[in-house]
This record gives C-alpha cells, structure tokens and sequence, in this order.
C-alpha cells in the first residue's frame, strides 16, 4: 500500500504565507524537492492577515508549474456562486492541463466567512447549499444542458462541450454525519479534515471511515494531514506505513499561519516525509 501513497502540502493562503508570490514560489519549490501537489484552504476572513484569494493564485501555481498537483482544499460551494465555481476550476485545470482536485466541504464559520456576510451559516443549510451547488458544477463540466429550479439556485444553460480534463472532487469531512459520508462515498476521495491543528486519526478510525465511503468499483484518494517532516523541530511522530495499510493514499504535511515562513520552507525544501525513508 506504501507504494501508492502520494504527498502533498496543505496550506492556509494568510499570515506568513499570504503573499500570492511567496505562494507560487513555495509550489515551484515543491515540485523540485519532489512533493506531489500542494493544496491551499480557501477562506475569505483569515484568521491571521494578510490574505490571498486561493482561485487567483492557483492560476498562477498552475502557470508556474509543470507536475504537481493543485487544489483548494477546500473550497465551499455554499459560499460561491456555483456557476462561477465550475468555471474557476474548469479555468485552473485547462490550465494546469488536467492537474486540479477540487476539494470542497460546507465550509466553516469559524472567522466569519459567512455571517459576516449575511449569509447562513447553520451547517444543515450549508449542506443543502453544497448538494445542490454540486450537482450544477458537475453538469455544468459534463456540457450537459442545465434547466436547475432549486431551492437555492436557478440556472438556464443551453448544452457546450465538456470541459477537456476530468477534475476530481474530494469531500471534506470534520464529522460523520450521514449526508457528509453519502457524499464522500459519490465523490472522488475524502479528506478526513482535523482542522486547524493536527493530530491526524488513528490508523483503525481512518480504516473505519474508509470502509464506510470507499466504493469498491473505481479509484478512491484518501488524503491525510499532519506533521510527519523531520524538518520540524518537533516532529509529531505519525506512523506514515500504518495509515497508509488503513488506506490512506495521500499524505499532507500542514503548514500553519502561525509558522514563520523561513520553517515552512525548510520544511518544503526538504521534500515528502517517506514512508521508510
């Protein structure tokens, strides 16, 4: 299973690393220490300023790169437009040519990206608003003809091409609420989201979820986050081979507003944590 697991960086675009030219900077050093994608949270309010539009810079990430993969990770359609949100991700992927994963959860109001707005923030209607922003963006991807009446959204659209590359979407979880687990299950992998601050799960709480969503009839990407680089100065100790037999076919090395961006580098430039290295 070790053979499979992949290792990405996972980031919020504020604070030390807010600077959009220290971001694209900080993606085209991962590719050449050999990471394999680098994904950013996508807030509006940070929690530490400045901040970067995530959209934005993984346009310029994509331009500036040629292997890795790029994502937000993750972006709530309950807090976008959904219409908008298909082309920006169907942009960065022509762009990319075919690197983008969408990652998306009902998002968090933990800095106020919703109430400070006005808009709702109850987790049942962000729920109902991600179900159906969903089904719009992928239709709209599919250039499948779009006559959407609902409760949330209206949308008219006449068939157009397909978008040319595949975007897989991953879910987003913090829970194991019914409806968050029968949307992982239809998506194309899950990210068990510990916020924030890290631990990651227990290797036999990810190999329960990972029974309860992976379909057994296509590919399935099971993502992780953490602290496993020994770049740190204290570095967590989490059992890379173990997660990675519970299923786990990602890793991501968590990178946080409150470290100085000289640490994150370090820990960037160092490369993937490998399992056995």
């Amino acid at each position: 299973m070790s053979d499979h697991v992949r290792y990405g960086l996972y980031l919020p675009p504020f604070g030390p690393l807010g600077d959009p030219a220290a971001l694209v900077d900080l993606a085209v050093r991962a590719e050449a220490a050999g990471w394999d994608g680098v994904f950013l949270w996508d807030h509006v309010v940070p929690a530490m300023p400045p901040i970067a539009d995530t959209w934005t810079t993984l346009a310029a990430m994509a331009q500036a790169t040629s292997r890795v993969l790029l994502g937000p990770m993750v972006t709530p359609p309950s807090r976008r437009r959904p219409w908008v949100l298909a082309r920006q991700a169907a942009t960065v992927a022509r762009l990319s040519r075919g690197r983008l994963i969408l990652g998306t959860g009902i998002g968090s109001d933990e800095t106020g990206d919703f109430s400070r707005f006005g808009d709702p923030s109850s987790p049942g209607a962000l729920s109902s608003r991600t179900d159906e922003a969903l089904e719009i963006v992928r239709a709209m991807w599919a250039g499948k003809a779009v006559d959407h009446r609902g409760p949330h959204y209206q949308v008219s659209l006449d068939a157009a091409d397909p978008e040319p590359y595949r975007i897989p979407v991953w879910t987003g979880s913090t829970t194991r609420h019914p409806r968050v687990l029968e949307r992982a299950a239809a998506s194309d992998g899950i990210f068990p989201d510990p916020g924030p601050q890290p631990p990651s799960p227990s290797p036999s709480a990810l190999a329960s979820l990972v029974a309860q969503v992976r379909p057994a009839d296509r590919p399935y990407d099971v993502a992780v986050s953490g602290n496993a680089s020994p770049a740190w100065e204290d570095p967590s100790g989490v059992n890379l081979a173990a997660l990675a037999e519970a299923g786990m076919t990602w890793w991501m090395e968590s990178l946080i507003h409150f470290d100085p961006l000289e640490l994150s580098l370090t820990v960037v430039d160092a490369g993937p944590p490998r399992i056995g290295g």
